[in-house]
């Protein structure tokens, strides 16, 4: 696969349009509470900034389904932005208009500006042709460093890229290096860790990897799921009872190619959630009455570990406990723990995990590489073609 990349564009003096994910937290103050994903672009910025090119920046904040949402505009975003360049930021009120058009005309080199929540406009998710062609008037070049994104075919991720020379970011460029070797030829023993809630978000990854991976290690939510399609009692824990089937099926199949699919063979359990709440390590054959599996268990965290530090490379999506909390971010940590240290080839993905591994404590570059997409990241992995990516094949 061969993207066109920023070293291939000619940027000097061009208005470049340039899709980032800058969709982050703002707190209650109306200030960007973690500016990690401004961060991230910021070396894409920089290098189109060099050529003395006029910079429109394209990012989406939260879901306002098409309409205007005003507490969804990207205010708070351009001041961030405008902090960490120590340069000006013009931020426009609308996506498109005449007024924008002839304002962009008459700018300067090394000028910044940035387009409304692009998903003010209903043309963006349905990727509407005019809508497209539109935001492509706008500027010369488009640029895509929105990984995050890159699983939509948007019209500011994939419909605009009809219309104008198109490239990756270095960000964006950075995710596809940093993927492409765990699906082509990954260093074996290969390791998939997956927590969180939601089983129907990673059932392609398990399926696509049961003929690469050595290690399926289940935990979070997830696991519940499996556990009582297995036959145990999960009590009062969070699982899903409409999926049981499908659960079900995924053993079956794991089963079928030799996999090491690991559940936890004991939990962390407590009847209600809190800091202060009381504890028990049980074996999963003990749950019973009020309560709630919340954790990885000892005996569990310690078999994931040992299977980690055999592994040479490991891919992991996805919390193993509700780690909001501290009783139940043992499990986590340990994993965490044995990921950092490993000398193998690891890769992070998904915001919770990677918000999971910053509470514990952990800096990014203890890991191989940490993904800015957790829906991409899960996609690109299953095997997907992404509409973002895609527009950009050389």
């Amino acid at each position: 696969m061969h993207i066109k990349t920023l070293n291939e564009a000619d940027l000097k003096n061009k208005k470049v349009l340039l899709r980032v994910d800058f969709n982050v937290p703002i707190d209650h103050f109306g200030e960007v509470q973690d500016d990690t994903r401004i961060r991230e672009s910021l070396p894409t910025i920089r290098e189109i900034l060099r050529h003395d090119a006029t910079l429109i920046i394209m990012t989406h904040f939260k879901r306002p389904k098409g309409v205007v949402v005003d507490e969804m505009r990207v205010n708070p975003i351009a001041e961030a932005l405008a902090g960490l360049l120590k340069k000006h930021v013009k931020k426009f009120d609308k996506i498109y208009s005449d007024d924008i058009k002839q304002q962009l005309h008459k700018s300067n080199p090394g000028e910044i500006y940035m387009l409304e929540n692009i998903r003010f406009e209903p043309g963006e998710e349905s990727c509407d042709e005019n809508f497209s062609k539109n935001l492509a008037s706008l500027g010369d070049i488009f640029i895509n460093d929105a990984f995050g994104t890159a699983h939509r075919k948007h019209s500011s991720t994939y419909g605009i890229a009809s219309h104008l020379p198109s490239f990756a970011g270095l960000l964006l460029e950075r995710e596809i290096d940093a993927l492409n070797p765990l699906l082509e030829a990954p260093n074996r023993p290969l390791t998939i860790i997956i927590g969180g809630a939601k089983i129907d978000t990673k059932i392609a990854l398990i399926r696509n990897f049961f003929d690469k991976a050595d290690n399926i290690l289940v935990g979070g939510g997830l696991a519940n799921t499996f556990l009582a399609a297995a036959g145990y009692n999960v009590a009062k824990s969070l699982y899903e009872p409409e999926k049981l089937d499908i659960a079900r099926d995924i053993m079956l199949e794991a089963e079928k190619h030799h996999e090491k699919f690991v559940l936890p063979s004991d939990c962390i359990v407590a009847n209600e959630i809190g800091e202060d709440v009381e504890t028990l390590n049980v074996p999963i054959k003990d749950i019973e009455g009020d309560m709630r599996i919340l954790d990885i268990g000892k005996q569990s965290a310690q078999r994931f570990a040992e299977i980690i530090e055999k592994s040479k490379t490991i891919i992991w999506n996805g919390p193993l406990g509700l780690y909001e909390y501290k009783p139940f971010q043992k499990g986590s940590l340990a994993v965490a723990e044995m990921v950092a240290h490993s000398p193998g080839y690891t890769v992070l993905g998904g915001g919770d995990t990677v918000d999971c591994v910053k509470r514990l404590g952990f800096k990014k570059d203890q890991f191989s590489h940490v993904s800015t997409g957790g829906g991409a990241m899960l996609e690109f992995l299953e095997g997907k073609h992404l509409p973002g990516v895609e527009a950009l094949l050389g």
